[in-house]
């Protein structure tokens, strides 16, 4: 079983600038060992869902120390007997193009 999640978290009470909180949640998941790809308006995420959601978990549990309004999206793809989504749905459009 494959999840794939587009994840997004930042504070809303910490100014305009939040990467050193994003930069928080980001080294969380690196630590985490799962396959990730940091995007420019979120990290995609692949692994089992217990796996990934605990992961989410830990981000928001984080920054909840710090910050008093947090902001997350979370977009799930989940799918049967797959694996290796995060680069093999990318690299098949680009073998298109």
């Amino acid at each position: 079983m494959s999840v794939l999640i587009d994840f997004s978290i930042a504070p809303m009470d910490k100014g305009e600038s939040v990467s050193p909180y994003v930069a928080k949640a980001v080294s969380i998941i690196k630590n985490s060992r799962l396959d990730y790809q940091l995007g420019p308006m979120g990290t995609s995420i692949e692994g089992n869902w217990e796996e990934v959601m605990t992961l989410v978990t830990r981000c928001f549990e984080e920054l909840k120390k710090e910050c008093d309004r947090i902001y997350l999206t979370i977009k799930v793809d989940y799918r049967k007997n797959a694996n290796g989504r995060i680069k093999g749905k990318v690299a098949s459009v680009e073998r298109k193009l």
